[in-house]
């Protein structure tokens, strides 16, 4: 068919409420090229670019000609709520299927039978989905007229672990007709994942690449090896920058962390997190409309969200790759002459960017236990009483079976709520393959760390990195102040210091809920154990000197006194080790001293078990603890402070609790130094 010109920039108006909208440079030749049928093409373009006007455009004039439904695949269906509005403007009919509204999913799939949908959204989770290829894709497959894979690199091996189920359009690919339309879109895509592309959408797959440029981001990286110095720069700077902007964090902690701070300096700003829920719309809502200053977000806030005049984009941490900054520092500045993209390198960020790597991909001793435990149970296991025969961290856990239940062909496969072993085993071309990957992840760490200690040539490192031309880059650097004032500092060390962690208690054990009266109370932790507050004292204590400061006696003191429980502690207990004997007691003892109450060593351990550091989930974790304590006689009737140097499972203070309550003991009252 003949691409309508004319009717395309109507439609681009239309989308864009502007009257006088025109394409950018490309757009409208991609949309030309999807429309005539002249191959599958992929669109390289960066953020802002205007991808879904493409997209939305293309399935507008191919069902005004007569043609099919077009399907699109994205995992970014929460975040695309402004591009379904342009395409309502347009008249595009666009319909989702996906996990948040199951409530829809009938109307959707019996609007799709009549033919009343235009363009259909999908997660590539559906995909996996048997109702979905039954009920809809199966219906629907002869009809479509055009497949649109949205954040294609996530095709690639780059993108394995953001979203495995990827794997699966490649297959799809496999089986459609070779003259099916298709656009692939990606805001990054180096040359090493065009050509994973090209391996999986086809040798002739046509490239549409625009500039990696953004002239008007002023760069700047900052090494402030402490949290404290971060905080005082934050505090300091921010109110200095134009409109609003996103504080991007490495972890939930550091995010929830940092938004708490700049609050308490009297700026408006929530954390924006993977848990933040149903308030997620309505805290993107208050950034589009500037009612807040930022939001403090780890990569939940990423890709699909839009605002053009994103003033600026600061990262509390140095992200693992240079792809994934250039995502996310990308966002500021798109609609405005001058914004900042500065990057605060801490001394955690590489233990974090490590940690991430180092479980992306299952372990050959994960995938053996795994296979071991269902080799022993021919009738397969369900998802708990797998955990409980393998030493695997719940989340890992997860994304190891999805990745063994992805490969073709599988070894595991999910029927109703159990796991079965498959006659197929997981072949060397699996753990070449991780072994690739982890090598490219750890060149990607590093490459980020050269970015951090760069002078100048920001911009022109960045494109050079993602294959570009760096002869293009034109930014300026930001050249802000990269020491933070010591009061502001100092602040932020005291901010630290002051900061109690909730010790929630564990009401559920691996197979029943805990009786509320065997149950701890809800506790406290002085510190984060990588906090610049009390943490260093805290690791020097246990690590080096092997006995906990004075001036760690006397916070946990102030901090009880402040915490005020009810019924008040009337005697103070401790968890008992074999491997350091006298570290907690010690401390223990010292505390109870300021706090005026007797100390009563009433715990002991019957046996030295694994540390619990070691066991990496809940019921591996209960497992450990259960029938490694033991009392020395009847405790004390009234309420105990209960406390450890470093709580995490929080197993070891459940089961404690457990065994003074069932022997008269009053309420149990969590007491650790540093939450791990």
């Amino acid at each position: 068919m003949t691409h309508d010109g004319r009717r395309a920039l109507e439609l681009l108006r239309l989308g864009a409420g502007l009257p006088g909208a025109e394409f950018r440079a490309g757009q409208e030749e991609a949309i030309r090229h999807v429309v005539e049928g002249r191959g599958r093409l992929l669109a390289v373009q960066r953020t802002g670019w205007g991808k879904s006007f493409v997209y939305f455009i293309a399935t507008k004039l191919l069902r005004e000609a007569g043609l099919g439904p077009a399907l699109l695949v994205s995992p970014l269906l929460a975040l695309m709520r402004n591009q379904i509005a342009a395409a309502e403007r347009m008249g595009v009919r666009a319909a989702t299927i996906n996990s948040d509204n199951r409530e829809v999913w009938e109307g959707v799939e019996a609007a799709v039978r009549r033919d009343e949908v235009d363009i259909l959204l999908i997660s590539p989770e559906r995909l996996g989905n048997q109702r979905f290829v039954e009920r809809v894709l199966a219906t629907v497959s002869s009809r479509i007229s055009l497949l649109v894979i949205d954040e294609a690199h996530c095709i690639s091996d780059w993108g394995h672990d953001f979203r495995p189920d990827y794997r699966r359009i490649g297959r799809i690919v496999e089986a459609l007709p070779p003259n099916l339309r298709l656009l692939a879109t990606t805001a990054t895509a180096n040359d090493r994942v065009v050509r994973d592309l090209q391996a999986v959408l086809g040798p002739s797959l046509a490239i549409s690449r625009g500039s990696l440029n953004r002239p008007s981001l002023a760069l700047q990286t900052i090494r402030l090896r402490s949290q404290a110095e971060r905080l005082a720069w934050l505090a300091e700077q921010l109110p200095r920058m134009a409109g609003s902007g996103i504080v991007y964090t490495l972890t939930v902690r550091d995010a929830e962390q940092v938004a708490d701070w700049l609050r308490r300096r009297g700026l408006a700003i929530e954390a924006y997190t993977g848990k933040t829920g149903e308030s997620r719309q309505a805290l993107e809502q208050a950034l589009l409309d500037n009612e807040l200053k930022a939001l403090v977000a780890t990569s939940a806030l990423g890709m699909g969200f839009d605002k053009p005049d994103l003033g600026f984009v600061v990262h509390y941490q140095a992200p693992g790759s240079v792809v994934t900054y250039y995502q996310q520092v990308g966002r500021a500045g798109r609609a405005l002459d001058s914004a900042y993209g500065v990057l605060l390198a801490g001394e955690e960020d590489t233990d974090i960017t490590g940690f991430f790597i180092d479980t992306a991909f299952p372990s050959p001793r994960q995938v053996e236990e795994v296979i071991g435990a269902l080799e022993a149970a021919p009738k397969g296991l369900s998802r708990p009483r797998l955990l409980e025969r393998v030493n695997i961290r719940s989340g890992r856990f997860d994304g190891l079976m999805k990745v063994l239940a992805l490969e073709s062909p599988a070894p595991v496969v999910r029927e109703g709520a159990r796991w079965q072993l498959t006659a197929a085993e997981l072949g060397e071309e699996f753990w070449r393959r991780v072994e690739r990957l982890t090598a490219l992840r750890e060149r990607e760490q590093e490459e980020m760390q050269r970015y951090v200690d760069l002078e100048s040539g920001h911009m022109e490192f960045l494109i050079r990195a993602l294959d570009g031309d760096a002869n293009e880059a034109a930014a300026v650097p930001a050249a802000l102040p990269e020491t933070p004032e010591k009061r502001a500092v100092l602040d932020a060390v005291a901010f630290l210091k002051g900061t109690v962690h909730e010790i929630e208690p564990r009401k559920r054990g691996p197979r029943k809920m805990i009786p509320s009266e065997l149950r701890a109370e809800s506790g406290r932790a002085l510190c984060h154990w990588r906090d610049a507050g009390w943490g260093s004292l805290v690791r020097s204590g246990k690590y080096e000197t092997s006995r906990f400061s004075d001036e760690l006696v006397e916070a946990c003191a102030a901090l009880v006194r402040d915490w005020r429980p009810e019924p008040i502690p009337e005697w103070v207990a401790c968890i008992p080790s074999l491997r350091h004997p006298d570290l907690v007691p010690d401390f223990a003892e010292r505390l109870a001293g300021s706090l005026g109450l007797p100390f009563r060593p009433i715990l002991a351990k019957t046996e030295d078990r694994p540390e619990q550091k070691t066991m990496e989930n809940s019921a591996r974790q209960a497992a450990n603890v259960r029938g490694s304590l033991a009392l020395d006689g009847r405790p004390p009737a009234g309420p105990v402070l209960f406390v450890d140097d470093i709580v995490d499972s929080r197993w070891t203070f459940t089961v404690a609790a457990r065994l003074l309550r069932e022997r008269g003991s009053g309420e149990v009252w969590p007491l650790a130094l540093a939450q791990a």
